[in-house]
């Protein structure tokens, strides 16, 4: 019964999660109310009735679809009441002052911080204004430390830290993020976070000012503590020597998961021991058994005090407790994330159910545990640490066949037993190795690779980071020079991943099957390495022996039969003579991916965000990953940086890949991380691919001559891309008036277009009326970013497009824009394809 409604539960959440569009408040209340009356009924009607198979199935699915509905009534209910905090589209952009808390630890940035600011009063032009209760501010500011502090004296005590009040001037927009396939789905993580708006300080040091501590804040007090061990940690190791080691620290000490480089990021993944480097369940588990000993001996030790003390509660009780207790601080401490909490819950469930004297089936608490954690935060169910923790925990309680027979009764708890002296070492080999099979087709399904290299960086990782340096780090609070040894013991540790990272075949890469093709495979996954039975008690041993090599052998062939259509799924591609463009959701900047049906071209590679951040790694990167793409062409168009800000990054993952671009002079190129190789792009050059036509139409290829200082939206790269059927498609970049001008004259044949990136992102330089009316395209595609500072594409040139009833596709309404040759007339938006409550309706 208790499996059944937990069932529910989850059911329940997942359901409620799915929908496009929220319902009244009103209607999810009644859910609630119906549920309710339907549990009393149950009990009155079915509860005292007699005991009958049938009986109890109907009780059974009544019980999970009543917890169902209870669950899906209070998730949405909680969905409409943060859908009505949004911030009003009137207030975005207008300079608001706001009062109120820094109430989250503030993280690093490039330039200034990061922080979650809590609301208590704002004003609009001295008026009263409602906005929502939490936002996410950025203050860019370059008189901060690389740990956040500042470099100013003066200013030193401006720095905002978590607990304390301050007032601020900000400018704020609706929590809009990228929308892409397969990518990060980052409105959701606002969601999930409740951030109402994001924006950023206006630096006026007469405007930004602090307030004082807010008072009687825990949760504040807590946030303020991980924000100065994390500063602590840079302070002592913040050289340019240790400062991967001391990013690592943070992680581990404070869960400051951000203060890890991303390059080495990208390491910890290509060797599959990332899980390692943030406050993991495995940390939060050693953590609570050596409490639970320190915690037990003291305990012991007070007997000589007090006597009567542990007859009143023994010592392994109060270990249990304290452990459990101690753990859930710790937790606590390091950021409360998933896997956190899912080990918190168990390990409160199995002390509470040991003192209690009672025992559930491992299943039953694992259930109650994601219960839990979904009933406090619904949306987790979209974080990929929520699978794989849940379905790493689920496959370890399985496949141990020791506790399966314990709870069976049908052999005792020493059957199955390891050696004792070979046993921790075999026990986490075994473990791990489990884990490696089983989790490796949802790591495919979640991340498009998995590392092959990672069973062995695990049992190298696990006991270095577990045994090693998360005790040096965490002693490290009180004794700082235990941080040197940890740092140490880190920088042997990445250099041996550095060079397993580097093998050839580190990691496998697969195309994103269809969701059911996954399914199918993680079951494949978790089946290889779950015993179905035993061998039976009355055979001998070689018989049981011969059964279990057999029963093994058929696992496997079944494992590889339901993991076989995921693992050579291939994506659809244009038939032969089309081609299709995707548009991808980057923000202020191009990135368009061509395919054919068997070439690609990426056009333009997006922006950069910061040091650590750009449009290739964040989105293209991933993106080509899924899809299973192998860019034949890298058309940078011009050089400006939201065009070519993630090339590195794609380059990276595809260093063979041939790049075209109007960048010619060799600083440049260095400048840009482009290679020596790059081919000048200019008018005239002309190929064809799958009986589909590329043409560069601009620039002249005398405007690329490096002595010549020219304007880089004046030599940037247009492509012309034209169908079997006659069918096309201009890309023209950042183009203004005169090179459109220019193009009309010389080009002017090839300029008629089904489909237009609108020039300039829609500036108001270009997008002349006679260009429009020489390429007289049916639809209009507009890359910009939502309420950029650039205010494109401006209303006056969406005007001349509107006139002549052509169609608009502006990605940041949109996202990512489909179109194919074959379909002409149509663009799928991503946006609507995945639509989902949470995401922003900017139209």
């Amino acid at each position: 019964m208790l499996v059944a409604f937990f069932l529910g539960l989850v059911a329940g959440i997942a359901a409620q999660l799915q929908q496009a569009y929220l319902w009244t408040s009103l209607f999810y209340m009644a859910c609630v109310a119906f549920s309710a009356a339907g549990f009393v009924l149950c009990c009155l009607f079915l509860g005292c009735r007699e005991d009958r198979g049938w009986l109890r199935r109907l009780r059974m699915a009544l019980v999970c679809a009543l917890a169902a509905i209870v669950t899906f009534g209070l998730t949405g209910w909680r969905a409409t009441s943060y859908l009505s905090a949004a911030i009003n589209p009137a207030l975005e952009g207008k300079d608001i002052e706001v009062l109120g808390v820094v109430s989250a630890m503030p993280q690093r940035l490039d330039t200034g911080l990061r922080f979650r600011f809590e609301v208590e009063a704002a004003y609009l032009d001295g008026k009263s204004v409602t906005l929502p209760p939490r936002l996410l501010l950025s203050w860019y500011r370059r008189d901060f430390n690389d740990d956040g502090t500042s470099l100013d004296l003066e200013r030193a005590s401006s720095t905002p830290r978590a607990g304390e009040r301050w007032q601020f001037l900000v400018r704020l927009k609706a929590s809009h993020g990228n929308s892409n396939p397969h990518g990060f789905d980052y409105e959701m993580w606002l969601w999930e976070q409740g951030i109402g708006a994001t924006g950023y300080v206006r630096d006026n040091r007469y405007q930004s000012r602090r307030l004082g501590r807010l008072a009687g804040c825990a949760t504040c007090s807590m946030e303020r503590l991980r924000g100065d061990v994390r500063d602590q940690v840079f302070r002592r190791l913040g050289d340019a020597v240790n400062r991967p080691a001391a990013g690592v620290i943070a992680a581990l000490v404070a869960g400051d998961q951000a203060a890890i480089e991303r390059s080495d990021w990208d390491m910890f993944r290509v060797t599959g021991v990332a899980h390692l480097m943030s406050i993991s369940g495995l940390h939060i588990t050693m953590f609570a058994w050596f409490a639970a000993w320190l915690v037990g001996l003291v305990w012991r030790r007070s007997v000589r005090l007090t006597p009567r003390l542990c007859l009143w509660l023994p010592s392994v009780h109060a270990g249990q407790i304290g452990g459990a207790l101690l753990a859930t601080l710790y937790a606590w401490f390091s950021g409360w994330g998933v896997p956190a909490q899912r080990t918190v819950w168990m390990l409160l469930m199995f002390s509470m159910l040991r003192l209690l004297g009672l025992r559930w089936p491992w299943y039953a608490v694992w259930l109650l545990a994601a219960s839990l954690v979904l009933a406090i935060d619904p949306w987790a169910m979209f974080q990929a640490g929520f699978w794989l923790s849940f379905v790493a925990v689920a496959v370890l309680f399985a496949s141990d066949t020791t506790q399966t027979q314990t709870q069976t009764q049908t052999q005792t708890q020493t059957t199955m037993r390891l050696p004792s002296v070979a046993s921790p070492l075999l026990r986490m080999l075994r473990e791990q190795w489990i884990i490696t099979l089983a989790l490796a087709p949802l790591t495919l399904l979640l991340f498009q690779q998995v590392s092959l290299v990672g069973l062995v960086a695990n049992m190298v990782a696990i006991p270095v980071v577990t045994l090693v340096v998360t005790p040096l780090a965490m002693l490290g609070v009180i004794f700082h020079s235990l941080w040197d040894a940890a740092a140490l013991c880190i920088g042997y540790l990445m250099a041996l991943l550095q060079w397993m990272a580097d093998l050839p075949y580190a990691v496998y890469a697969a195309p994103a099957p269809p969701l059911y093709w996954s399914a199918l495979a993680v079951v494949g996954g978790v089946l290889f390495v779950v015993p179905l039975g035993s061998g039976g008690k009355g055979d001998d041993k070689g018989n049981r022996k011969i059964k279990d090599w057999r029963a093994f052998a058929g696992r496997a062939m079944v494992s590889v039969l339901l993991c076989l259509p995921a693992l050579v799924w291939q994506p659809h591609r244009p038939a032969q003579g089309h081609f299709e463009l995707l548009a991808i959701d980057i923000g202020q900047g191009n990135a368009i991916l061509v395919r054919t049906n068997a070439h690609s071209l990426l056009f333009d590679a997006g922006p950069r965000f910061s040091r650590e951040s750009d449009a290739g790694h964040r989105t293209i990167v991933p993106l080509l990953r899924a899809l299973g793409e192998r860019l034949d062409v890298l058309l940078l168009s011009h050089k400006d940086s939201d065009h070519t800000g993630g090339a590195k990054a794609v380059l990276a993952a595809q260093p063979s890949v041939r790049v075209m671009t109007s960048v010619t002079r060799p600083s440049d190129l260095a400048a840009l991380g482009l290679p020596a190789r790059s081919e000048p792009c200019h008018a005239g050059q002309r190929w064809i691919w799958d009986e589909v036509t590329f043409q560069v139409l601009h620039p002249a290829p005398q405007d690329l001559n490096p002595d010549k200082q020219r304007k880089p939206n004046a030599i940037a790269c247009v492509l012309k891309i034209t169908a079997q059927s006659g069918v096309s498609a201009l890309l023209t970049a950042d183009i203004e008036a005169p090179q459109e001008k220019a193009l009309r004259d010389l080009q002017a044949n090839a300029l008629p277009a089904t489909v237009l990136l609108v020039p300039h992102h829609g500036s108001n330089t270009s997008s002349s009326e006679a260009f429009i009316d020489a390429v007289h395209p049916k639809i209009a595609l507009v890359q910009a970013g939502y309420r950029n500072r650039f205010l494109h594409p401006r209303p006056e040139v969406m005007a001349r497009y509107n006139q002549r009833s052509i169609q608009i596709i502006d990605s940041s309404s949109c996202g990512a824009a489909l179109w194919v040759s074959d379909v002409p007339e149509k663009v799928a938006c991503q946006r609507e394809i995945e639509r989902h409550y949470w995401l922003h309706d900017a139209r």
